[in-house]
């Protein structure tokens, strides 16, 4: 696998991953690590699946690369890159008629970088490619980009959402209303709240002409 800008790096496709026990813990816990006894018993994992994932997502020779394709082209590539002495989850931004895939922001340890909206997530999640590479369940398709949001999402809907895609990727039903409050209120910034858009994962269209005015709408896409 190639990616403009990580020629240095083994790229392999990490879509498989995302089936796997340890996955979602690896990936989010970080999101709720002040709620007091988030665990990965929370997303349906053990500690024993987390060591496991750990090693595949860490692997300094084997960077997984995750691929998220929405409309017109476009799309969200999540690099886990493994670099000794500097490692991180990078999120860039994909069309093929760019030069180079553009990085919008790196997880390393704290999110630094642009990020997107409540809406614009919906969008990106409720607009999958249908030929692309990648990824296409819209639960995975969420919680893989869910870092990425910055947003004081409309309460209800953004937990009921989460909550559902959740338990869609094998959380329990017990824990998941929980774990989906504290990710909700991980994110950040403006109340926005638009009653005509629906939830991805309840039949809900998103916008039928834009997606916002953040990071998409600077790069072009909308």
């Amino acid at each position: 696998m190639l990616i403009d800008g990580y020629d240095g790096g083994p790229l392999v496709a990490g879509e498989p991953l995302v089936a796997r026990p340890g996955f979602w813990s690896s990936h989010l816990l970080a999101l709720c690590g002040r709620a007091v006894g988030a665990e990965p018993e929370w997303f349906g994992d053990d500690g024993a699946d987390v060591d496991a994932m750990s090693e595949a997502l860490m692997d300094p020779e084997r960077w997984p690369v995750f691929r998220v394709p929405f409309e017109h082209g476009h799309g969200v590539v999540v690099v886990y890159r493994n670099l000794v002495g500097d490692c991180g989850v990078d999120y860039l931004f994909t069309h093929p008629s760019w030069s180079t895939a553009r990085r919008i922001a790196s997880w390393e340890g704290d999110l630094e970088g642009e990020t997107l909206t409540w809406r614009e997530l919906v969008h990106i999640v409720d607009s999958p490619s249908p030929t692309a590479e990648g990824i296409k369940d819209p639960a995975a398709r969420l919680l893989l980009l869910l870092p990425l949001l910055n947003d004081h999402a409309p309460q209800a809907e953004a937990a009921a959402t989460l909550n559902a895609a959740l338990v869609a990727a094998g959380a329990p039903q017990e824990t998941a209303p929980i774990t989906a409050e504290h990710l909700v209120d991980h994110s950040a910034g403006a109340v926005w709240h638009d009653s005509t858009w629906g939830s991805p994962l309840s039949g809900g269209s998103g916008s039928p002409s834009s997606s916002g005015s953040g990071v998409l709408a600077r790069l072009g896409i909308t």
